[in-house]
C-alpha cells in the first residue's frame, strides 16, 4: 500500500485533486502531494471543503477519507475494491490465541516501563520506585495490575493527593486524565482505520457493541503520556485543588500528540509514533510474526514523553 497518511487541520481550506495530485489550499498556503503516494488522508479540520473530483480519484487509487468530528472518526470513506482488506481481514481471524498473547504481552511490557520512566521523572526518592522498577522488568503474568498499583501512589503523592485511586469517578484529577485519555483514544482509532485495520478486532479487551477494542489494546503504552501531560498542567495551577475540566486544560492536554519522542532510531512527535507502532503491528499480523510488533518505550532511562 502507499505510504503517507496525510492530516488535514487547517479551517477554512480546500482539499482537491489536480492532475493527480492531492492539494490542499489554506490562509496558510498551497501545497501537493501525488495522490498515488497517499494511503489515506484524515480530515479534522472543523471547516473543510472537499472537491467531489477529489472523492472519485481517491477511490481510483485506493485511498481512504477518515473524517473526524472533535477529532473522533465519525465516517470512512473507502473505495469499492477497498471496503475489505481481504488478506489482512483473513489474517486478523486466523491470529491463534498464543500469538494474540505474545502480542498482548509486548503491548503490557511497553506500557509497564513507561509508567515507571513517568514516575522515576516525577518522584526519584520515591520508596516504592525501586518495586515498580521490578515489576516493570520483570515476567510475572499479573505485572500490569501490580505495577498499577504503585505507580498510581507514585503519580498521585507527587501532586500531593496522597491515597489517589485510578478509576472511572471518584476523585476529580480521574475526570482530566479521563479526557486526555479520550484524546489519546481517537488519535490511535485514526491510524487504525488509515492503514486498513479493523479496531473491532482487539488482542486483549472484549468486543462489546459499539466497542473498539484493538484501540484500546494499542493506546495502553501511550497512556503514560497523558499522565505526563496532565502532571504538567496541574504543577502550572496556582491552585493545586483546582481539577477543573476548561477550555484551557482541554486545549493543553490535545496538544500532547505533537510533544517529540524517540521510535526506532528516530524523533518524532507522539502522532507520527503511534503511526509507526499501528504500522509494525498490521505487518505483526499479515506475517503473522509477532515479534514484527514494535510497541512504544523510550530509549534513554530519562522520561522522554
Amino acid at each position: 500500500m502507499s505510504y503517507h497518511i496525510i492530516t488535514i487541520e487547517e479551517t477554512g481550506g480546500m482539499v482537491s485533486c489536480r492532475k493527480g495530485q492531492l492539494v490542499c489550499e489554506s490562509e496558510q498556503g498551497r501545497k501537493s502531494i501525488p495522490l498515488e503516494d497517499v494511503a489515506a488522508i484524515i480530515i479534522t479540520s472543523f471547516s473543510t471543503s472537499l472537491h467531489s473530483h477529489l472523492l472519485i480519484e481517491a477511490a481510483k487509487q485506493g485511498v481512504a477519507l477518515v473524517i473526524c468530528e472533535h477529532f473522533q472518526p465519525v465516517s470512512l470513506l473507502l473505495p469499492a475494491n477497498r471496503s475489505s482488506d481481504t488478506l489482512l481481514t483473513k489474517a486478523t481471524l486466523a491470529l491463534p490465541e498464543k500469538r494474540k498473547g505474545s502480542l498482548w504481552r509486548r503491548t503490557i511490557n511497553a506500557k509497564c516501563v513507561n509508567q515507571y520512566l513517568v514516575a522515576l521523572e516525577l518522584a526519584p526518592y520515591h520508596a516504592k520506585l525501586e518495586r515498580l522498577r521490578a515489576t516493570a522488568y520483570g515476567k510475572s503474568p499479573h505485572k500490569e495490575s501490580a505495577a498499577a498499583r504503585y505507580y498510581w501512589q507514585i503519580y498521585g503523592e507527587a501532586l500531593g493527593e496522597k491515597g489517589f485511586e485510578r478509576n472511572e469517578g471518584g476523585h476529580r484529577l480521574n475526570g482530566l486524565l479521563n479526557y486526555g485519555y479520550a484524546v489519546l483514544l481517537t488519535s490511535v482509532l485514526q491510524k487504525l482505520f488509515a492503514v486498513g485495520l479493523d479496531p473491532t478486532f482487539g488482542i486483549y479487551h472484549a468486543t462489546r457493541e459499539r466497542s473498539t477494542p484493538l484501540a484500546y489494546d494499542l493506546m495502553e503504552p501511550f497512556r503514560p503520556c497523558v499522565d505526563w501531560r496532565v502532571w504538567q498542567w496541574m504543577r502550572q495551577q496556582e491552585d493545586p485543588e483546582d481539577f477543573t475540566l476548561t477550555k484551557e486544560f482541554k486545549r493543553f492536554v490535545t496538544g500532547f500528540v505533537l510533544e517529540k519522542v524517540g521510535y526506532l532510531e528516530m524523533e518524532v512527535d507522539i502522532r507520527s509514533c503511534i503511526e509507526g507502532v499501528v504500522r509494525s503491528f498490521r505487518r505483526a499480523v499479515l506475517e503473522q510474526r509477532a515479534t514484527h510488533y514494535q510497541p512504544w518505550t523510550p530509549k534513554n532511562s530519562k522520561w522522554a514523553g
